[in-house]
């Protein structure tokens, strides 16, 4: 027995322990349900997110879980929740343990996707489902797919502890990844993939998730020897927006001259000015880029070209939050919600993109959290204290909330995501 039935009304969720297994118990229109109490993701107590009905959002990166049955309904985060049975008798609940089945493998025919989080994603989506095609995950890296949230985060950090799947695990679920093999060019209609090796490759189903690449600086100094992307090593960086001039001495960086005009001493400097989307290996072919060199894809990651999908940093999408508007957003989070979809479009099950932005970063040891497209807003509703670290901000444009950033102020982000989702209009009124 966990507790009495008379502990949790309609729309109430209580932490308990099972085996030593943290669980999370919610109780919705008199039925009780039960799933595993840590989110999948990192970690976190899922006991402080967000409950809207039967579903529960992660207070820390957005992460949600329907409370019925354990899916993952949006990311980051790879794993269902486990599922529990729960019983109710003589006004005393119990619960036991139900294992949930894993995915299937088997290797027939061909599907092709490039490496990261919405390839990784798209490839346990098409087995989760019941595809028993071979998988191809194809990347020019070293390494097998790697949680690269972590490495801005935490340095000198050993690779095996970033992985987001063991070998073993790819293996049994007959997911094939070729490290160190970098695609060339794609042509569309002999659907053949060339490599820079010079092997070739048919597909019968592509996915393009090549991600975003560093986008260069462009001042005095940016060709000293130990100016380095973070992508390629793994160096301490101070960041900054805006950069005037890197001054060195004996060919290395010596200081860091902000457009502001403060100067930075620095021996090892990270400045970070965004991404561009990868995708020049597609030049040469019919797959239609836009003016930020994204791939275009519809709702449900379609390219303009058959059997090709998109998903990732690398593409220009609608989201329904802002009208459909095409937006190109560089964040782990989306990465998966658009490999998802497109694993499901490979499949014929027609859904569409629906997502909320959510974002999150570490600052001195705090960690900053934000949902929502704020883009164009014009007036900021503010509560809490900066000098206290506790604050939420909502962003306004036209009197509406759009976004919401926070420090300490957990759940709201995660709550104001859910009525984002939902279509619920929060005015700068109600806000304030």
């Amino acid at each position: 027995m966990v507790c009495l039935e008379s502990d949790l009304q309609d729309g109430q969720m209580k932490e308990v322990e099972v085996d030593q297994n943290k669980i999370l118990l919610v109780r919705n229109n008199g039925e009780f349900t039960a799933v595993g109490g840590l989110c999948t993701h990192y970690g976190a107590p899922l006991i402080k997110g967000a409950l809207v009905g039967d579903r529960v959002r992660c207070p820390f990166h957005g992460a949600c879980f329907n409370t019925k049955t354990g899916d993952i309904e949006e990311f980051p985060g790879l794993d269902c929740l486990p599922k529990y049975k729960v019983k109710v008798e003589g006004g005393k609940v119990y619960v036991t343990t139900d294992k949930k089945v894993s995915l299937m493998q088997c290797n027939i025919c061909e599907c092709l996707c490039f490496i990261g989080p919405a390839s990784l994603q798209c490839a346990e989506t098409l087995r989760q489902n019941g595809y028993e095609g071979r998988i191809i995950m194809v990347t020019k890296d070293e390494q097998l797919p790697l949680d690269k949230t972590k490495l801005s985060k935490a340095m000198n950090i050993e690779i095996e502890k970033v992985l987001l799947r063991q070998n073993d695990f790819l293996q049994e679920h007959g997911i094939d990844v070729w490290t160190k093999k970098e695609v060339k060019s794609v042509d569309t209609e002999a659907k053949t993939l060339t490599f820079s090796d010079g092997t070739n490759q048919h597909y019968d189903q592509l996915l393009i998730s090549t991600g975003g690449r560093a986008r260069p600086l462009q001042c005095p100094g940016a060709e000293l020897k130990n100016v380095k992307l973070l992508e390629k090593k793994n160096v301490k960086f101070y960041t900054s927006n805006g950069v005037a001039e890197i001054r060195g001495e004996n060919g290395k960086v010596k200081e860091v001259v902000l457009k502001n005009g403060e100067v930075l001493p620095a021996d090892i400097v990270i400045v970070g000015i965004g991404v561009i989307p990868n995708s020049n290996f597609l030049k040469e072919t019919s797959v239609e880029i836009d003016s930020r060199n994204a791939v275009v894809v519809d709702k449900f990651m379609k390219t303009n070209i058959p059997d090709i999908f998109a998903a990732g940093d690398v593409v220009s999408f609608p989201l329904p939050l802002v009208g459909h508007k095409r937006v190109n957003i560089g964040h782990w989070q989306l990465a998966q919600a658009h490999g998802r979809i497109a694993g499901l479009s490979m499949l014929n099950q027609q859904v569409v993109i629906n997502t909320v932005p959510y974002f999150w970063t570490m600052l001195l040891g705090k960690s900053i959290r934000y949902t929502g497209y704020g883009e164009g807003y014009t007036d900021i509703v503010f509560k809490g204290s900066t000098e206290e670290r506790k604050f939420l901000a909502f962003y306004i444009k036209d009197e509406e909330v759009v976004a919401a950033a926070s420090l300490n102020f957990d759940p709201a982000v995660a709550r104001l995501a859910e009525m984002l989702l939902m279509g619920k209009r929060i005015t700068k009124a109600q806000a304030q």
